[in-house]
């Protein structure tokens, strides 16, 4: 994962083709009929493609240069025809969130096109080259202000699935506010999941280099491997824990929020704790750098943000009981009732192999519907932390409801048993298993407190 090209050919763009690119309004008859690569295709790709198509990025090969577009074209027009990719497994026509990678008929007609007509490259106007401002560094938000390597991890080509504790200790001069924390995977294709809490120390009191950095779990060893992490303070007290302070599953990118809205204080003398990094069935032999991106923030927090999970492991159970016939598809609601009104943030559906389909929604006092997020068509491989555009309005005294069914029959591709097997939820590291090869059905969602207005306060933010 490293940086090394000197410019970047897809942001040569000028600002109204880029936002034309976006809402599919070309006025241009010759961007649909004669397109180019400058003038065209690379204001579409720039927005659905760049992101995970870039070095450190979650794509197999890079897709920021003309000739490394032209290379994959053929590829590009079918799978963008077939809506394979870009990857938004959200209904747009459910709920909108912010970064929708998703094209409309206009956009699939450009690239297809442009292929048919041997992938012209068109002029580049040197007013509209644009360096990107962030792309130079393994990170999706931007150059950021700390990087903490995690200790490397070595793993076994038996395609079987690990499970590591990790700690990575920083200091700095002084206590600092975070705006932003950011996984990145060494290894995007075989990390599955990464969550990592804040673990503040002061100076007088802490030690805070000592313990373990990282280590192998397996099942019925949590609970004898975790102290060896060393967490507490030297005299035994407990220190000030920030849970959940950032997490990563499959296709998931950090994203900045408004200034204050989700700040936390980082101590001086700090770790981040990864009690749960998990790597899905490796191949061959390998060794993944994964590492952490902080940015931090001169502004204070003005919000608190919370997290309210759903189903496995969370506030309510799936109900009936997560258990999936083999043969059958099973259908399984989560329901919860919230006590105060809330403006909600994001939203991040979870389940594994056997997952069909997942629908969120808020029933308000009055009998409304509030719409969260529909995935009709579950892809285990893209698992994004869905940030609305705006904050969402959830009144007290609304039911808010997980309905999910799962596929536990042949004819689903990704069933990892054959012949299908009966599933259900196994108990494992004090929790469900987090085997992909076993089943959980979890929501999670952002809130913070409401205030009046928040439903006009836009969540687009940027560095």
């Amino acid at each position: 994962m490293k940086f090394t090209h000197k410019r970047i050919d897809i942001f040569t763009i000028s600002a109204a083709l880029l936002l034309a690119a976006c809402n599919g309004s070309f006025t241009d008859h010759n961007a649909v009929t004669h397109p180019t690569y400058h003038r065209d295709v690379a204001p579409i790709l720039s927005m659905n493609c760049v992101p995970c198509h870039r070095p450190g990025g979650g794509g197999p090969f890079p897709l920021e240069q003309y000739q490394q577009v032209r290379q994959k074209a053929r590829t590009i027009a079918r799978v963008v025809a077939s809506g394979f990719m870009p990857p938004w497994p959200a209904d747009p026509g459910y709920q909108h969130f912010l970064g929708e990678r998703v094209l409309n008929d206009t956009q699939k007609r450009i690239i297809a096109n442009w292929v048919q007509q041997g992938c012209p490259e068109g002029a580049r106007s040197a007013n509209s080259i644009k360096k990107s401002g962030f792309l130079n560094y393994q990170s999706a938000i931007g150059k950021p202000d700390l990087v903490l390597e995690l200790t490397p991890v070595s793993l076994k080509g038996d395609r079987s699935d690990r499970f590591f504790l990790s700690k990575v200790c920083g200091s700095l001069p002084k206590d600092t506010w975070v705006r932003a924390i950011e996984f990145v995977p060494g290894i995007p294709g075989l990390v599955h999941h990464f969550n990592g809490h804040i673990i503040n120390y002061t100076q007088a009191r802490k030690n805070h280099e000592s313990g373990l950095r990282v280590k192998e779990v397996v099942a019925g060893t949590y609970d004898a491997v975790f102290p060896e992490l060393e967490l507490f303070n030297d005299d035994g007290s407990i220190p000030e824990r920030i849970h959940s302070a950032v997490n990563y599953l499959p296709g998931m990118s950090a994203r900045l929020l408004p200034e204050g809205l989700g700040t936390v204080r980082l101590n001086n003398r700090f770790a981040i704790v990864g009690n749960d990094l998990h790597y899905g069935p490796a191949e061959r032999d390998t060794l993944d750098k994964s590492r952490i991106n902080l940015f931090f923030s001169k502004v204070p927090p003005s919000r608190a943000v919370h997290e309210l999970m759903l189903g496995t492991n969370g506030v309510s159970k799936p109900n009936p009981p997560l258990f999936v016939p083999a043969g059958r598809n099973s259908r399984h609601f989560c329901r919860f009732r919230v006590n105060q009104d809330i403006s909600l943030i994001s939203v991040n559906p979870h389940m594994h192999l056997l997952g069909k389909s997942i629908r969120v929604y808020a029933l308000k006092p009055n009998g409304d519907t509030v719409r969260i997020i529909s995935i009709p068509q579950w892809d285990f491989r893209w698992q994004y932390l869905y940030t609305f555009t705006h904050l969402m309005r959830i009144p007290a005294g609304s039911e808010l409801v997980v309905d999910a069914v799962f596929d536990n029959t042949a004819n689903n591709p990704n069933n990892p048993n054959k012949p299908p097997k009966d599933i259900a939820e196994r108990l494992e590291f004090g929790g469900a298993s987090m085997r992909a090869s076993d089943e959980m059905l979890q929501c999670i969602i952002n809130w913070t407190p409401y205030r009046k207005g928040d439903e006009h306060l836009s969540l687009k933010s940027g560095l």
